[in-house]
């Protein structure tokens, strides 16, 4: 899978459009874009989501890409409820999958093993 500034920058290349002329678009310096493609830093909220009309790509999709923990909210729940913390552990320790996550949040359930 891509990162967030990959999947970016391939979408930026794709309709042709030059760093210079997508940091214009979005208010931004062409060094805060760069950087956010390379990863070095990440957009707000509101930039991804005028990057994703500029780039006419679902926000949804961009964010799938986005990598980085919500690591500030993760410890208000976690110091809210113990049992939070626990179950963030037991997902780590066990090494459950992202996709299996993903089902069981969906309500799906986790995949049959075979």
């Amino acid at each position: 899978m891509k990162t967030l500034g990959q999947r970016i920058r391939e979408l930026r290349d794709a309709l042709d459009i030059s760093l210079r002329e997508f940091a214009q678009m979005l208010e931004l310096s062409a060094t805060f874009v760069s950087d956010i493609e390379l990863g070095k830093r990440h957009p707000s909220d509101d930039v991804l989501a005028k990057m994703a009309k500029i780039l006419k790509e679902p926000l949804a999709e961009l964010k799938k890409c986005d990598t980085r923990l919500p690591v500030d909210e993760m410890k208000q729940i976690a110091a809210a409820d113990p049992e939070y913390a626990f179950a963030f552990r037991q997902v780590i320790e066990k090494r459950v999958s992202a996709e299996d996550l993903l089902r069981l949040v969906s309500g799906k359930g986790p995949r049959k093993k075979s």
